[in-house]
């Protein structure tokens, strides 16, 4: 009785952890695939309240019965190419040992304009191989939203101000999004 009961107070445990960590594990799978090539791989059902049209960029997102705004709108997406306000962009991932490292490095991407926005994710635990050994160490993820024409300017500002030997900096690009939040970016980085 008593590791049955163990048992089950472990996997509640275990569910907890998981299901703390799906939102963000759901984000990185849309950064990585793509919100309509992961649409494609998801069973439709009455939850999922999204359009993905496979031959388009182009992402209507209806609104929830949740939402404060009326149904009857849509969220407004931009194809990257052909507008003349918005700036080919990228996402680039740099981990970090701890939030005061992350804070400090953020703070000097966007103070030189490299960047205009860095969020810093908490809770992560990194497994890798270095120097014939394998490590697990506690981090923290900086998520870069910036221009893809600073990715070398910011990779040499990475690794001028990081204090691991090999530091990670990983682009990946925005193929669109909110009109409004890329020009924002523009203007909120150099050129």
């Amino acid at each position: 009785m008593a590791s049955s009961l163990f048992f089950r107070a472990s996997n509640l445990v275990s569910s907890a952890t998981i299901r703390r960590r799906i939102p963000l594990l759901g984000a990185f799978c849309v950064l990585g695939l793509g919100f309509p090539s992961l649409c494609s791989i998801l069973p439709s059902s009455s939850y999922l309240k999204t359009s993905c049209p496979q031959s388009s960029h182009f992402v209507h997102i209806e609104r929830s019965k949740f939402s404060t705004q009326s149904a009857d709108k849509t969220v407004q997406a931009v194809k990257m190419e052909g507008n003349s306000n918005i700036v080919p962009s990228i996402v680039v991932y740099v981990t970090v040992p701890n939030r005061e490292a992350g804070r400090k490095l953020a703070g000097s991407i966007v103070k030189e304009k490299l960047a205009a926005c860095v969020n810093i994710v908490p809770g992560l635990e990194s497994v890798y191989l270095w120097e014939g050994k394998i490590n697990s160490d506690p981090e923290e993820m900086l998520i870069i939203k910036t221009r893809q024409s600073l990715l070398e300017a910011l990779t040499e500002h990475v690794k001028a101000n990081h204090e691991y030997d090999v530091p990670e900096v990983i682009a990946l690009p925005i193929t669109g999004g909110s009109p409004q939040y890329l020009q924002w970016l523009k203007n909120s980085t150099r050129d």
